[in-house]
């Protein structure tokens, strides 16, 4: 299986490693209370920055943001997803939240609250009082005794590789959490495993990193989407698993276009386990590329659970060169270096993909992708610094009628629904916002999508009767969303 040799992650500070025999060694304590344990995580200091430094925009290479070049969006511009059915997964984050038909959704009364994301991909989440709160872009579920502000953010597991051992495995995302500890009752953390029936000879602990070295620690309880932990003290946390039958992984299979001058196609296939921290580390991993990149954003649900030692096949109809032509799965999370499945195509022509399980011939995961032709003839007509800015001047009136035409509220709510996760850095960088204004939305308001019109309407009140589509569309040339622009397409044929 082809290797992603573009990062390599310093190893961490932390020394020592699990032994099998009452799980103890030199630098990890076991000795947590069984009252007082369960796992969450985001790092500090240099570890952070470190951990997060694909928040930063690449400018050369990897995965592509919003200082891509214009060449780059135009090409991003040519490619349309068109789905296949499958399971629903939340575009405003880059967790995965997916339940089988083993796994109900559980903690439907909590109060599900939506972070401030800050710098840094950290999130910043105010409670009023007591009570049990869930957040929406990472799943974890805070228990708090008074009004707090906690902070925090997803790890790599792979700089404590060195300190799990077998029979201990990774069981979900790793985070950071920052607060006062006497606020924090308890942590509840969201696993990547489907626990079904088989659950009754699995024990999950809490891998809980802090000054003295790493312990293990007690959990209060778990349920099919999360495991509960009493809060010790804060640093980074995560939970761990152990278990003497199968274990099953949620899966998510992650698609990036390689964005070059040449007429053929190139895609890494990722296929990983439904974990925060393994997407980020994909992430990171791209970025650290020699090429460029942009994802494509299929739903990346696996329609079937995935299982450590199983087989798994990719084809492509029409057949493409793939390589490995097979992959055996395994729970990358403590790998430093991510694999991948290549897929090369002579010609832009649409394509089927199929992940498929090779002892049962069953369809793991499958997405259709098609080049919208009319784009492709487009750019190849025309330079490519030119191409965007071609497409978004093809209305012109001579009166100036048309492209005074003001937005209409439908349309900004229209365009509100298509922006994703980036949509706090679109109001600023983009529209020009300040802060200020956008934390005044935020405060009076928990629906995201209301935020995101609000925002909309905020800089259509700022430009009066300048709020045209095409001036929009200038503000959002740079944004790297193929449903954003079609939408602002769509505004200016309205026009």
């Amino acid at each position: 299986m082809s290797q992603d040799s573009g990062v390599a992650e310093s190893s961490d500070d932390h020394q020592g490693s699990l032994e099998e025999k009452d799980f103890r060694s030199p630098n990890l304590d076991t000795s947590g209370d069984s009252k007082s344990g369960e796992d969450s995580s985001f790092e500090s200091g240099s570890e952070a920055e470190s951990d997060n430094e694909e928040a930063k925009p690449e400018k050369t290479n990897g995965e592509l943001g919003e200082s891509s070049t214009e060449e780059a969006s135009a090409q991003v511009e040519e490619w349309e997803d068109k789905e296949l059915p499958t399971q629903h997964y939340n575009s405003e984050s880059n967790k995965i939240q997916a339940h089988c038909e083993h796994c109900n959704a559980e903690n439907k009364h909590n109060e599900l609250v939506t972070p401030r994301l800050l710098s840094r991909g950290q999130f910043l989440l105010k409670v009023d009082g007591e009570g049990t709160y869930q957040c929406t872009e990472t799943g974890l579920i805070f228990e708090v005794n008074r009004k707090v502000d906690i902070k925090y953010c997803v790890l790599s597991w792979s700089k404590y590789s060195d300190l799990i051992e077998k029979p201990w495995a990774v069981g979900g995302p790793l985070f950071d959490v920052k607060c006062d500890p006497l606020c924090l009752t308890s942590i509840q953390f969201p696993h990547s495993l489907c626990l079904g029936h088989r659950d009754t000879n699995m024990m999950f602990k809490v891998f809980h990193v802090k000054s003295t070295g790493a312990s293990l620690e007690y959990t209060v309880d778990h349920s099919a989407t999360h495991v509960k932990w009493r809060v010790s003290s804060l640093s980074p946390v995560g939970p761990v698993i152990q278990s003497e039958e199968t274990v099953f992984h949620h899966g998510a299979v992650i698609l990036y276009k390689a964005i070059d001058h040449n007429p053929s196609l190139s895609f890494r296939v990722y296929v990983a386990t439904n974990n925060e921290s393994f997407i980020k580390d994909i992430s990171k991993s791209v970025k650290h590329s020699c090429k460029k990149f942009m994802k494509i954003d299929k739903p990346p649900v696996c329609q079937k659970l995935l299982q450590n030692g199983k087989k798994y096949r990719l084809i492509s109809e029409p057949e493409a060169e793939i390589t490995p032509e097979e992959i055996e799965f395994v729970d990358g999370s403590l790998l430093k270096l991510k694999s991948y499945i290549e897929v090369y195509l002579e010609q832009p022509v649409e394509f089927k993909l199929l992940l498929v399980e090779m002892d049962s011939e069953e369809i793991v995961w499958k997405a259709k992708l098609r080049e919208c032709n009319r784009r492709r003839k487009m750019s190849s007509s025309l330079p490519d610094e030119t191409v965007y800015d071609k497409r978004m001047k093809q209305i012109d009136s001579s009166d100036g009628v048309k492209t005074k035409a003001l937005l209409t509220d439908t349309q900004l709510f229209n365009l509100a629904e298509k922006l994703g996760k980036e949509w706090l850095k679109i109001a600023i960088a983009n529209l020009k916002l300040n802060i200020s204004e956008i934390d005044a939305i935020r405060e009076k308001e928990d629906n995201v999508t209301i935020s995101k019109f609000k925002m909309l309407k905020k800089w259509q009140e700022k430009e009066q009767n300048n709020a045209t589509a095409q001036n929009l569309c200038n503000c959002l040339k740079n944004v790297d969303s193929v449903e954003v622009q079609d939408v602002l397409r769509g505004f200016l044929q309205e026009t």
